[in-house]
């Protein structure tokens, strides 16, 4: 399974970076986030992380969850994850934020996974159910939210 999602925002690079890589604030802004907390804290978007997202349907919420380890590359405008626990285990992901022409900035979310350990059906399982049904809609409503924080913060930034 490889889901690509992705957002474009007038803000520049640097601040959508900071959001993105900021996961402890994700749930003061992402209302779709449960919690984050970390269970290994080894600096500023390093160290195991554990997450919760609520999968919302026209009738009811999913509550998902998952623990990776993250890590950041400041300079490359980077965040990676590999998760650790959860249904996802084994996947990696992949936030880049990177600098539009003209202004603005591009952030990109790409999940590489083999699918869960169930024998016969892992494939089925990740390519037409978890991955779009679940990481594809999380990450977009993410990323959405994401780009309206950096926003913000431009705008604010802007105003003083």
């Amino acid at each position: 399974m490889r889901t690509v999602d992705e957002h474009r925002t007038r803000a520049p690079a640097d601040i959508g970076f900071q959001v993105a890589a900021d996961v402890e604030g994700w749930p003061s802004i992402l209302p779709h986030y449960r919690w984050v907390r970390f269970h290994e804290k080894r600096g500023f978007a390093d160290g195991v992380v554990e997450m919760s997202a609520w999968r919302s349907f026209p009738l009811y919420r999913w509550p998902t969850w998952w623990v990776s380890e993250m890590e950041h590359d400041r300079e490359a405008r980077q965040v990676r994850y590999r998760h650790v626990d959860g249904i996802t285990r084994g996947m990696n992901v992949l936030w880049e934020v990177m600098d539009e022409p003209g202004g603005g900035s591009l952030l990109r979310i790409i999940h590489e996974w083999e699918g869960p350990r169930w024998p016969l059906i892992r494939g089925i399982a990740a390519n037409l159910v978890i991955g779009p049904v679940f990481v594809s809609h999380i990450a977009g409503r993410t990323l959405a939210g994401v780009v309206e924080e950096a926003e913000r913060r431009m705008q604010a930034g802007a105003a003083t």
